[in-house]
């Protein structure tokens, strides 16, 4: 554990509680994609399979059951509580486009050729690109609510301290992991035009709108 660990622990809780609570709030998921959310619960489900078999802390056990169950508590909020407010006419990336590739990808790169490394390998190419159905999807309707940029910017700043807490690690530790440093940084440059957008447009007061 180190700070930039730490506060990238801490911005991804705080995407989430943005997430839950914009929903929850306005009683409406408009503006968000189940189909990003649902990418996300495939990610927790199979990084976290560890979660039964070793034991590392309290603090990452908390961690691990908290991203779980808020990812498919959100997916409950989308298709079930608020389901009438889903805009699924715009939600219309296909996702298979982005499972398979990594599912082959993990099957060739990863660790070691045991379920669980493969799993792993997988969730983590699988979460560098879980964002590009939402982001497919602010593009499509031309615009996103402050809230929702708030939580992608909260999402992305999780992905940018947790790239500097890999550095830390290289130097102070002698420590590093390819396949996490590669996916964090292919990530990070998905949301490269996004935190542009977000500095000059939403700190101002503006609604956020990705170019087609």
């Amino acid at each position: 554990m180190n700070i930039f660990r730490l506060c990238g622990d801490l911005a991804h809780v705080l995407a989430i509680i943005i997430l839950l609570l914009k929903i929850w709030k306005t009683r409406s998921c408009s503006g968000v994609s189940g189909r990003s959310q649902l990418l996300f619960a495939i990610v927790y489900t199979t990084r976290y399979l560890d979660l039964f078999t070793s034991f590392v802390s309290v603090y990452n056990s908390a961690m691990k059951i908290m991203f779980i169950v808020t990812s498919y508590g959100t997916l409950y909020l989308i298709y079930i509580k608020f389901k009438v407010t889903y805009d699924r006419s715009h939600d219309t990336f296909r996702i298979e486009f982005l499972l398979i590739p990594c599912a082959i990808l993990a099957l060739i790169i990863n660790h070691s050729f045991v379920l669980v490394e493969i799993l792993w390998a997988f969730s983590i190419y699988l979460e560098s690109v879980a964002i590009l159905p939402q982001l497919f999807m602010i593009s499509k309707t031309g615009e996103a609510e402050s809230i929702t940029s708030h939580y992608l910017f909260a999402l992305g700043s999780y992905r940018g301290l947790y790239i500097l807490n890999w550095i830390y690690r290289y130097y102070v530790e002698n420590f590093h992991d390819l396949i996490a440093i590669i996916a964090g940084i292919v990530q990070t440059i998905l949301y490269g035009d996004f935190f542009y957008l977000y500095i000059t447009k939403v700190l101002r007061g503006r609604r956020l709108a990705l170019p087609a």
